[in-house]
């Protein structure tokens, strides 16, 4: 299977991750305003404002949308990530819309589950190296984890978008923002790895 090969995995600590969400939201939005204009330069200024409030965000990620509108078909976005981010399992639905990710820096390991919450598959994705993307038909459960810090990724996907019921994330699945989630997210990687030659995974402090 691709990925398997030794990594070290780091899962920082989260102290005050679980705080109210609707707390995070008037401080930290998830995703920052598009750019205006009809072509938009793609900067390193702009990446790396974004990296900086990933680090700075409870939720340790933060998207830079390019698309201008939530109602458009193709959605195109900047996703940076810090090792701690939980993202839920989930599956894109509401239509249901396929999703391709580029990984720009840092490290992510991809993870698939079936309907009950089994890993079904995983991939170490880098960039430089043989898996530096992976495409997601519709329908299938995952999640990724930001292995290295300033991970940034280029996503696309279909839209439209509805942050009420665009993503069906799974009764099995714990809550961001929950304890639950930091325990779910340790288990999960450390699970993973326990199938690789001597792995390395650090825990909470």
């Amino acid at each position: 299977m691709p990925g398997k090969h030794r990594v070290r995995l780091a899962i920082s600590p989260v102290q005050g991750y679980h705080v109210m969400m609707s707390d995070i939201d008037k401080k930290y939005p998830l995703a920052l305003e598009p750019p205006s204009g009809d072509v938009v330069p793609i900067t390193l200024e702009m990446v790396s404002e974004l990296l900086r409030l990933s680090r700075e965000s409870p939720r340790k990620r933060m998207i830079q949308p390019l698309h201008k509108h939530d109602g458009e078909s193709l959605h195109r976005m900047f996703n940076a990530l810090q090792p701690g981010t939980y993202i839920p399992p989930h599956r894109h639905r509401n239509p249901d819309k396929s999703e391709t990710v580029l990984v720009i820096s840092g490290g992510m390991l991809f993870i698939e589950f079936d309907e009950t919450g089994n890993v079904t598959s995983h991939l170490i994705v880098q960039p430089g190296t043989a898996v530096f993307g992976v495409d997601v038909a519709p329908g299938v459960y995952h999640t990724f984890f930001a292995f290295k810090p300033d991970t940034l990724l280029f996503e696309v996907k279909d839209g439209p978008y509805s942050r009420t019921d665009d993503k069906d994330i799974p009764e099995w699945a714990p809550a961001e923002g929950t304890p639950e989630a930091v325990e779910y997210l340790v288990d999960l990687i450390k699970g993973i790895m326990s199938e690789q030659a001597e792995p390395e995974v650090e825990q909470p402090s």
